[in-house]
C-alpha cells in the first residue's frame, strides 16, 4: 500500500479501523475474567487502553475509544454504572488526548505524564461520584476509593511505560506516518 493512502484523518480507513480496534480491545477489558476482585467491585486494566489510546489518537477517536467502549463493556457485561462509563472514561479520554496533544508540544513525555495524572483524577473523581449516586450509598463509593486510584495509577504508569520505555508512540508515529504536534518555529519573530 502507498503510504499517502494510510491517513490518519478522522474517517478514513486507518483511522476508523484503529478507534474500532481500540474500543473493541477496552470492550474485552471490561469483562470480569480480566480483573482482579476487589472489595465493592473488580479492579479492571481497560485504563491501559484508554490512556495509551488517548495520547495516540485525536480527542474524538480518544472518546470512542474510552467513553463509548467502556459504555459498551457495561452494557453487555454489568448495565448499572454503563452511563457513569461513557461521561468518566469519556471526558478522561478527551482530556488526556487534548493535554497531550497541545501541551509543552516539546516536551511530549512531560505532557504525556501531565495528561494521564489529569485523566486518572477524572476516572478516580467520577467512578467516586458515579457510585455514590448509581448505588445511592456514600460508603459504597468511599470503601472502593483505594481501588479506584490503584485502577487509575495502575493504567497511567502501564501506558507511559508501554508509550515511552517501549517506543510504543513512536512506533505508531512511524508506521502511521503521523507527523510531530510540533509546529513551526517563527524565526521572523526572534530578532
Amino acid at each position: 500500500m502507498h503510504t499517502a493512502a494510510m491517513s490518519l484523518r478522522r474517517g478514513s480507513p486507518l483511522w476508523l479501523t484503529l478507534t474500532g480496534l481500540l474500543t473493541a480491545m477496552n470492550v474485552v477489558l471490561s469483562l470480569s475474567i480480566f480483573s482482579i476482585p476487589v472489595p465493592g467491585g473488580h479492579l479492571y486494566f481497560c485504563d491501559v487502553v484508554i490512556d495509551t489510546a488517548a495520547v495516540l489518537l485525536d480527542p474524538v477517536a480518544a472518546f470512542i475509544v474510552g467513553g463509548v467502549g467502556s459504555f459498551l463493556g457495561d452494557f453487555f457485561f454489568y448495565p448499572a454504572p454503563m452511563f457513569v462509563s461513557l461521561v468518566t472514561h469519556g471526558l478522561q479520554a478527551v482530556v488526556i488526548s487534548l493535554l497531550s496533544h497541545r501541551l509543552w508540544q516539546r516536551r511530549q513525555l512531560l505532557s504525556s505524564s501531565v495528561a494521564v495524572t489529569a485523566g486518572a483524577l477524572i476516572m478516580v473523581l467520577g467512578y467516586t461520584l458515579g457510585r455514590a449516586f448509581v448505588y445511592s450509598t456514600p460508603e459504597l463509593a468511599v470503601l472502593k476509593l483505594p481501588f479506584e486510584f490503584l485502577q487509575a495509577g495502575f493504567g497511567a504508569a502501564a501506558s507511559m511505560i508501554l508509550l515511552y520505555p517501549m517506543q510504543l508512540r513512536k512506533v505508531f508515529r512511524q508506521c502511521f506516518h503521523v507527523r510531530p504536534d510540533i509546529p513551526p518555529q517563527n524565526t521572523a519573530s526572534r530578532r
